[in-house]
């Protein structure tokens, strides 16, 4: 069976696709184990990301969730207009599949029908199967992330 795709979130941040919510739920966990726990929880870290820009789409084969991205369009100086990723994550059981490979390729056409200059993300340095993987897709490391945690 194909992969598809599934827009759970339309520009306006409204979810427009809700019964795909707790499907996608134990995948993007897989990546964000740290979410509160719950169903509920997860939606209420999720409705003020999908308000303040950012959509969720699913990599799907029939009814099953293979993959989740959250992504969103941002404007700098740097770099312009682009197509950033907060969260990519295929499931644990189908990864070397080309579930990721698909997603993402979904991703940069978007990106190019938005007229994005770049497709970004961030990787946690301990991904590094992640790492090898962006790497094989043409992805490479233009500069440091720095980060100071505001307790």
């Amino acid at each position: 069976m194909p992969i598809t795709f599934i827009s759970v979130t339309d520009d306006n941040g409204a979810i427009v696709a809700p019964e795909w919510l707790p499907r996608a739920e134990a995948v993007h966990r897989q990546l964000r184990d740290k979410l509160p726990p719950g169903f509920d929880a997860y939606c209420r870290i999720l409705q003020p990301v999908f308000a303040n820009g950012a959509h969720m789409t699913l990599a799907v084969e029939g009814e099953t969730v293979k993959g989740v991205a959250i992504w969103r369009i941002v404007e700098n100086t740097y770099e312009g207009r682009r197509l950033y990723v907060d969260d990519l994550v295929t499931d644990a059981a189908c990864r070397s599949q080309g579930v990721g490979k698909s997603l993402l390729a979904w991703l940069e056409r978007e990106a190019r029908a938005r007229l994005c200059a770049v497709l970004a993300l961030d990787s946690g340095t301990q991904r590094q199967r992640a790492h090898r993987f962006y790497f094989r897709e043409g992805f490479f490391v233009p500069s440091f992330c720095f980060r100071k945690e505001l307790h």
